[in-house]
């Protein structure tokens, strides 16, 4: 354990054994660093790692202070139960309607899932990205690169390798975000029908994918802090002609889990015995609230069977569409893929965000998004517990910013939200997110936002629509 990690150790269990109170200011760095014994820069580190853990949060001109930190929820939502058949996905129209929504002007969106885009640490790549307009040489209009900008490739291997990823800037072809990444996976290593095995519930852009493409989706059982259950997952490969698994095993999207990593390698092993490829979608991966992020299941591929994709769309800004994907042994399928879809990737994006990685900012925004993310989760639980009908179950996200919460079974969401809508504050019915229609009475919420006033009266006024509805039945 090296100095730095000794010391925020130290200060974690202090707080843990409450010496520190939730909101206490701590130590400066000087007393830190005398009480200690240590550097400054040490000190410095070590409230680096604690803010990466969520026990301290740094307030500009002020100091660092204890980060108030929520229990897990006392009830979290049961192991789904989906349906056990391949099925086609619906629920296109519902997804047009969440999308078409996310427009309307002074919308409190708790359905979306978009980063904080008005974070200061943002500042340095926009100013990167408007220097390399103005300075914009023919190189940058004309066509990338097919496998994208090579800067941004190394980039993103070097980024990876907190992953447990060693890829070289040849494994990585770049996307227009991770849709395309999803897309051009899946058309890559699947025909017309196939059957791909999904989470469940699952992310309803991969989904549609899934729709876009004729194949059938398999939804196995998932609980809401491992993952998806391994043991149903090789029953279904005992009895259907499964083709791919799609999974996003760090992070979820909508439940927010991360899979342990023995799930994890349990998941590789199994799809080696029936030699089936894995679509890892790690969009999410970089916001773990836990530091380093945890491993991806591509981390202990070493037959190229894992296509590995993410973007910045999350982590950065969506605007910019940058995507990418690792495809292992698929390389040559998903690169037609793309070349027949997009065949290139916008080039000045590309270079802005491999600048703005090489001068240091993305780990500076990725560090304060976690923490600031970390505490917003705790904040909008303790809102929902506050304000919510008993017997609401909440998902406990470990990164990211989207939370699952599961209501009453007599309660629609997609009525909800149509209810919620024409008073200002719009959510993501459950049903969104299932092949076959599931989860009528769950809906994915968004803390993306620092706290405030406004974004806790919204989440008071779902809770009042909640129970008018409850009062009708």
């Amino acid at each position: 354990m090296k100095l730095y990690e000794k010391v925020a150790q130290t200060i974690s269990e202090r707080i843990e054994q409450s010496f520190y109170q939730a909101g206490e200011k701590l130590p400066s760095i000087r007393a830190l660093s005398l009480a200690h014994e240590v550097s400054i820069s040490t000190a410095q580190e070590a409230y680096r790692l604690l803010e990466d853990q969520g026990w301290a949060e740094s307030r500009p001109k002020s100091g660092f202070y204890v980060m108030n930190r929520q229990k897990a929820p006392q009830q979290l939502p049961d192991i789904s139960r989906p349906t056990q058949k391949p099925v086609d996905v619906s629920q296109w129209e519902e997804v047009l309607n969440l999308l078409s929504a996310s427009t309307t002007p002074n919308l409190v969106q708790l359905s979306r899932a978009i980063p904080d885009l008005s974070a200061p640490t943002l500042k340095p790549l926009t100013r990167i990205m408007s220097d390399l307009n103005k300075n914009a040489q023919g190189s940058m209009l004309s066509y990338e690169d097919l496998r994208g900008a090579r800067s941004l490739r190394l980039q993103i291997a070097r980024l990876m390798v907190d992953s447990g990823c060693r890829l070289h800037p040849d494994d990585i072809i770049t996307t227009a975000g991770c849709q395309e990444a999803l897309s051009t996976s899946l058309r890559a290593i699947t025909e017309l029908g196939d059957i791909v095995a999904v989470d469940s519930p699952s992310f309803y852009g991969s989904m549609q994918a899934i729709k876009a493409h004729g194949l059938k989706a398999l939804e196995i059982p998932t609980h809401p802090e491992t993952g998806i259950s391994i043991e149903a997952l090789e029953l279904a490969l005992e009895q259907w002609p499964i083709k791919a698994i799609q999974i996003t095993p760090t992070c979820n999207n909508p439940l927010g889990y991360t899979m342990p990593i023995a799930h994890k390698k349990r998941l590789l092993e199994l799809t080696a015995r029936y030699d089936i490829p894995i679509i890892e979608d790690d969009i999410y991966g970089d916001l773990s609230y836990i530091s380093p992020r945890p491993p991806s299941i591509k981390s202990f591929d070493t037959e190229g069977r894992v296509l590995l994709c993410s973007s910045f769309s999350k982590t950065l800004a969506p605007g910019l569409r940058i995507g990418w994907v690792a495809p292992g042994r698929y390389g040559n399928q998903v690169m037609h893929m793309k070349y027949v879809v997009t065949a290139s990737t916008p080039t000045l994006p590309q270079l802005g965000i491999a600048e703005f990685i090489a001068q240091g900012g993305y780990e500076r925004h990725i560090r304060k998004m976690r923490a600031q993310y970390h505490q917003s989760r705790d904040v909008m639980i303790g809102w929902i517990e506050k304000y919510f009908p008993q017997g609401t179950k909440i998902s406990y996200p470990q990164g990211g910013f989207l939370l699952w919460v599961e209501l009453p079974d007599e309660i629609d969401t997609s009525t909800l939200n149509e209810l919620t809508m024409t008073q200002g504050v719009s959510i993501a019915p459950g049903v969104l997110f299932s092949a076959s229609g599931k989860y009528r009475n769950c809906m994915r919420l968004n803390f993306t936002d620092r706290p405030s006033e406004r974004n806790e009266n919204a989440v008071k006024l779902v809770a009042r629509c909640i129970r008018e509805m409850v009062s009708k039945l």
